[in-house]
């Protein structure tokens, strides 16, 4: 996940990049907080994501 300041002709904007995905936020502290709360949420799924080697797939 990357947060980037961008300089557009109507102000300064704030992408939130996770791969090809971006979001624009023109306030840093959204851009920030949104950020921080993917974070956590994709911090939390990925142990259901992958089971372990000694689990059958989920089905």
């Amino acid at each position: 996940m990357q947060i980037d300041c961008v300089n557009k002709a109507d102000g300064v904007r704030w992408c939130v990049r996770l791969g090809k995905r971006t979001l624009m936020f023109d306030e840093e502290l959204a851009a920030r907080a949104f950020a921080a709360q993917l974070h956590m949420r994709l911090k939390h799924q990925n142990p259901l994501l992958v089971p372990g080697l000694d689990e059958p797939p989920v089905t």
